[in-house]
């Protein structure tokens, strides 16, 4: 599954490891040790998360793709 959600990737000096954060779904978020590797985490937690979602029949937010902040 292609995810269209905005994805926000830093480094962690605290958890030694790169950090992904998926803002629109609320706690979605996972690590790697490389870049590529906190990305291709990101991906699978964003199905997961998704596939939760509905197992629990909670709404799933629509991507509105890049946010913006003031």
């Amino acid at each position: 599954m292609e995810s269209k959600y905005e994805i926000i990737l830093y480094w962690s000096s605290e958890d030694d490891a790169y950090i992904a954060e998926v803002p629109e779904l609320a706690g979605c978020m996972a690590d790697g040790k490389t870049y590529q590797e906190a990305l291709a985490n990101a991906q699978r937690i964003i199905e997961e998360w998704i596939e939760t979602a509905r197992g629990l029949g909670r709404p799933i937010p629509q991507p509105k793709g890049r946010l913006l902040y003031a």
